[in-house]
């Protein structure tokens, strides 16, 4: 595949876990010729633990709290950046990444995200220990919704496809 630059200097990814936002982030940031950033990444350097062991140990809410002084410091220019599934709860990262250039939804079905996470199960979800994930997946798809500039749909091929049809969406 050849590089084909984008008119955007920013991109962010959001979506449910399992959806693909780190595997296509990458693919797309090679597409595009920017860099790549994956913010559970930089929330686990920072706090030098995984996503699980912040929740296990903090609760989730204090996962959310870390996630929003990542998202609000980590640099956005001339990125793809892969966000956490959370993200969409601080309507101040939201405003921060609409402002930094599109916001893309990485959509696919509850049957598809849950073979995804279960292959996974030490994911870090960032949700109460009493919600399913049917229960994570209904709270947030609104939300995901809301703050999307574009809906692709992950479910519609491998993650090259999927990466290739948000730099179609981008250019349309």
């Amino acid at each position: 595949m050849h590089r084909t630059r984008t008119q955007f200097d920013t991109i962010s990814l959001i979506g449910m876990p399992g959806v693909g936002k780190s595997t296509v982030g990458v693919i797309l940031a090679k597409l595009i010729g920017l860099e790549f950033t994956d913010t559970d990444l930089s929330i686990q350097t920072r706090e030098q633990r995984t996503l699980q062991e912040i929740v296990d140990n903090d609760g989730h809410l204090r996962l959310r709290e870390i996630e929003e002084v990542v998202l609000l410091s980590v640099p956005l220019a001339g990125r793809v950046v892969a966000t956490g599934g959370s993200v969409i709860y601080s309507e101040a990262i939201m405003q921060r990444l609409r402002a930094a250039g599109p916001v893309v939804y990485l959509r696919a079905d509850i049957a598809t995200l849950k073979s995804r996470v279960a292959t996974n199960p030490d994911r870090g979800i960032a949700s109460d220990a009493g919600q399913t994930f049917e229960d994570i997946f209904a709270e947030r798809t609104p939300l995901y919704e809301k703050y999307a500039g574009y809906v692709v749909d992950a479910n519609s091929g491998s993650a090259d496809a999927v990466a290739g049809m948000i730099v179609q969406e981008l250019h349309a």
